[in-house]
């Protein structure tokens, strides 16, 4: 097991959510797949470099693609949110956009207001 893999309780929360259309070959462990999805986006590593404990990167990162369009990582989050409302508590600072200069900046300068204002 590695680090951050899906511990049991975690696993029977997200395993009903996860759709399971047997083909003809035999298929990669679902649990094994989510844990390498989740390796991938918790590391930042490429798909290519995906530990083979986690089977193919191929595969994990087709089912990925696969369930991310039918809609399955929205159902596993909207799951996981309703059993521990808490941890809903975050602050995401991504839909707040900066100037294209504001990276620029002097250091040192005071900033002045453009107009001051003037009591009548």
């Amino acid at each position: 097991m590695g680090r951050y893999d899906l511990s049991e309780t975690e696993w029977r929360m997200i395993a009903p959510l996860l759709p399971n259309k047997p083909r003809g070959v035999a298929r990669v462990d679902d649990r094994k797949v989510v844990n390498g999805i989740f390796y991938v986006l918790r590391t930042g590593s490429p798909w290519r470099d995906l530990p083979e404990r986690y089977g193919p990167y191929t595969t994990v990162y087709n089912r990925y693609n696969r369930w991310a369009k039918a809609g399955v990582w929205l159902r596993v989050f909207e799951t996981l949110a309703a059993a521990s409302p808490q941890s809903m508590q975050l602050i995401d600072s991504s839909i707040i956009r900066a100037h294209q200069h504001a990276a620029g900046g002097k250091k040192g300068v005071r900033i002045t207001p453009l107009a001051v204002l003037v009591k009548d």
